[in-house]
C-alpha cells in the first residue's frame, strides 16, 4: 500500500510564501525513492516491516489498494489515513437515542387546584383548548367551578428516529410495567396456598401432590396449541417436520462425533447411532428402509425388469399376481436345476459325506465370535438373535395337549400334532386319537381302488371282443386305402398353400394402393398448408402419432421426390 500525500495548489503556495525564498521548490521523487517506497510496501505486506499508522494511532492494513488508501487532494491530509473512507460526522443524521420516546399518559406530578388563565375551559388543562378537549363536556366548566381540574398532558418531544428505531417493537417500553404482572401472579399463588391450607385443615388425609398435578395440567392450557398445528380463526394449517417435545432428538442418541452422521438440513440419520446395543429404540433410517416387505418389493421389481428385457410382457403394478406366480415358478426351477447339478456332480465324483459334516466352529470347538455369560449360564453378550416379540400369547398348551393348535396339517385342515385331532379346544387322547384318525382314510382309499379296477376290467373286455372279429377282414383293405388317401391329402395341402399365398399377395397389393393414395393426399394437403398464411393454418393437435407400416414406408419411398435425379424437374 503506497500513500501519496497530495496537497492542494493553494496550500503549496501558502507554504511557499511562509517559508520565503530561502527554501527551494519541492523536488520530484527520484527512481531510488520510488524503489525504496516499493520495497517498504512489499515488506509491510510480508509482515517484516511495521504497518503505517493513521492520525488516531490505528494501524492501516497494507493490503488495502492504493485507490482506497490515498485521500483526494482537496481533503487536506498530512499523512497516511483512512478517515476519508469512514462516514463523515457533518453528513451523518442526528437521531434520537433509544431511551427517549413519546411520553404516555398525563403528568401527575403537577396538580393544579385553581383555574389558570389560557387553560381549557372544560377540564382546566393547560396543554389544549376547549375545542380540542377529549373529556366529556361538563355542565359547568372548570373555569367557573375550579373543581376537578385535569392534569396537564406531557409536551411530546420532536423525535428523529432512524430506520431501526421506527421499527423497534420495544421502543418506549418501561421495564417497571412488568412488576405489576409479577405482583399479580404472586397474589394468585398466595391465594392458592391459603386454599390448600384450608383443604388440609378440613381433610388431613389429602396430599399436596394431587393438587400439584391438577395445577400443572391446567397451568398452560390456554397458551399452548395442539402440537403440529397452527391455529387460526379461518383455517388450520399443519406445520411440517414438527417433533414432539418428549421425543429424543436423533443427534442426541450418541454424542460421539465419529458415530452415525446426522444431516441437519433433511433431519435424517441413516446409520445406526448405537450399533453395539442389543436393543435400541432407534436403529437408523436405513433399518426401516431395508426391513419388512421392502426387500421383497425390490426383488420383484428387479425380476419384472429382467423378464421384460427378455421378452415377457409383465409389469409389477399392472399385474402383481401374475408376476408373483412367475417369480415363484422361476425360483422353483432354479432350485431344481441347482439340486440336479449338485446331484450329478456328486454321482460322478462322489464326496457326499463331506457335505454332512458339522460346521467348522464346532470341529475345533472354538470361534472368533466373542461371547460372555453370567454365573447362571445366561448369555450377556454374543451372536444370539433376539426373537421377534408378538402381542399374542405363544406356546400356551390347554386340555392335556403337548402341542399347540396349528402344529398339524392334513387334507386342508389344521389340528393338534400330539393326537391328530382337527377339533379346536378338544381334549387330548394321545396315541389312541392318531390310530382312530388314520383308520378312516384307509377305508376310503380301498373303496376308490375297487371302483377303478372295475372300470378298467370292463373297458378291456369290450376292446378284446371287437378286435378279434374285425382283424381278418380289415387287413386287405387297409393297404389299398392308405395309398390313395395319402395322395389326396398331399394334393389338398398344395391347393391350400397356393390359395393362402394368392390371398396374401392380394392383401399386400390392396394395402400398397391405399398407402399410395394416402401419401398423395398428404402431399397435396402439405402443399396447400404451405401456400396458406400462417395465421390461418389449422391446429394439428388431433394427429395420431404411431410408427409407420411397411406399406406406408414403401409408398413414401415411391412418391418421394429425389433432388439428385436430373429428370425430377420434368415430373
Amino acid at each position: 500500500m503506497t500513500t501519496n500525500v497530495r496537497a492542494a495548489v493553494s496550500q503549496i503556495l501558502r507554504n511557499k510564501d511562509d517559508a520565503g525564498d530561502e527554501e527551494e521548490e519541492p523536488k520530484k521523487k527520484s527512481r531510488e525513492d520510488w524503489r525504496k517506497a516499493k520495497e517498504l510496501e512489499e515488506a509491510r505486506k510480508a509482515g517484516t516491516a511495521p504497518a503505517a499508522v493513521d492520525e488516531t494511532g490505528k494501524d492501516i492494513n497494507p493490503h488495502i489498494p492504493q485507490y482506497i488508501s490515498s485521500a483526494p487532494w482537496y481533503y487536506g491530509t498530512s499523512g497516511p489515513t483512512l478517515k476519508h473512507q469512514r462516514p463523515q460526522a457533518d453528513r451523518e443524521g442526528q437521531f434520537t437515542k433509544l431511551d427517549t420516546y413519546y411520553n404516555k399518559g398525563v403528568d401527575t406530578t403537577k396538580l393544579a387546584t385553581k383555574y389558570r388563565k389560557g387553560a381549557c375551559e372544560n377540564c382546566g388543562a393547560m396543554t389544549h383548548k376547549k375545542k380540542d378537549c377529549l373529556e366529556r363536556p361538563r355542565k359547568i366548566g372548570a373555569k367557573f367551578t375550579n373543581a376537578a381540574i385535569a392534569p396537564d398532558e406531557f409536551n411530546q418531544p420532536n423525535l428523529n428516529l432512524s430506520y431501526d428505531g421506527k421499527r423497534d417493537r420495544w421502543n418506549g417500553y418501561d421495564p417497571e410495567q412488568h412488576k405489576a404482572i409479577i405482583e399479580e401472579y404472586q397474589k394468585v399463588e398466595e391465594a392458592k396456598r391459603e386454599l390448600r391450607a384450608k383443604k388440609l385443615e378440613q381433610d388431613p388425609t389429602a396430599t399436596e401432590g394431587d393438587d400439584k398435578e391438577e395445577e400443572d395440567e391446567d397451568k398452560y392450557v390456554d397458551e399452548v396449541d395442539m402440537p403440529g398445528t397452527k391455529v387460526d380463526s379461518k383455517q388450520r394449517i399443519t406445520v411440517r417436520n414438527l417433533r414432539i417435545r418428549e421425543d429424543t432428538a436423533k443427534y442426541l442418541r450418541n454424542l460421539d462425533p465419529n458415530s452415525a452422521y446426522y444431516d441437519p438440513k433433511t433431519r435424517s440419520m441413516r446409520d445406526n447411532p448405537n450399533p453395539g446395543a442389543v436393543e435400541s429404540e432407534y436403529a437408523g433410517e436405513n433399518f426401516v428402509r431395508f426391513t419388512g416387505d421392502t426387500r421383497a418389493h425390490g426383488e420383484a421389481q428387479m425380476f419384472a425388469w429382467e423378464a421384460h428385457s427378455r421378452g415377457l410382457d409383465v409389469h409389477l403394478l399392472a399385474e402383481p399376481t401374475k408376476l408373483q406366480l412367475l417369480q415363484r415358478q422361476y425360483d422353483e426351477r432354479k432350485r431344481q436345476l441347482k439340486t440336479q447339478i449338485k446331484e450329478s456332480v456328486l454321482e460322478k465324483y462322489g464326496g457326499a459325506e463331506h457335505l454332512q459334516m458339522p460346521p467348522r466352529e464346532l470341529l475345533l470347538a472354538q470361534s472368533e465370535v466373542f461371547t460372555r455369560y453370567n454365573r447362571d449360564g445366561t448369555l450377556v453378550q454374543g451372536p444370539e438373535k433376539q426373537l421377534a416379540k408378538s402381542k399374542y400369547e405363544e406356546d400356551v398348551l390347554i386340555n392335556n395337549h403337548t402341542t399347540v393348535w396349528g402344529s398339524y396339517w392334513r387334507d386342508g385342515q389344521w389340528g393338534y400334532k400330539c393326537c391328530h385331532s382337527f377339533i379346536k379346544m378338544s381334549y387330548c387322547v394321545g396315541e389312541a386319537g392318531k390310530s382312530v384318525v388314520l383308520d378312516v382314510p384307509e377305508e376310503k382309499k380301498e373303496v376308490k381302488e375297487k371302483k377303478e379296477k372295475e372300470k378298467s376290467d370292463k373297458s378291456s373286455s369290450e376292446s378284446s371282443s371287437s378286435s378279434s372279429s374285425s382283424s381278418d377282414s380289415e387287413t386287405d383293405t387297409r393297404s389299398r386305402t392308405e395309398k390313395t388317401s395319402k395322395k389326396k391329402k398331399n394334393k389338398k395341402k398344395a391347393k391350400k398353400k397356393k390359395r393362402k399365398e394368392q390371398k396374401k399377395e392380394k392383401k399386400t397389393e390392396d394395402k400398397l394402393k391405399k398407402a399410395l393414395e394416402d401419401e398423395e393426399r398428404q402431399q397435396k394437403r402439405a402443399e396447400h398448408l404451405l401456400s396458406v398464411d400462417e395465421r390461418k393454418r389449422p391446429y394439428n393437435s388431433m394427429y395420431e402419432v404411431k410408427a409407420p407400416t411397411e406399406e406406408e414406408m414403401e409408398a413414401y419411398m415411391i412418391k418421394r421426390r429425389r433432388e439428385e435425379d436430373p429428370m425430377s424437374q420434368f415430373m
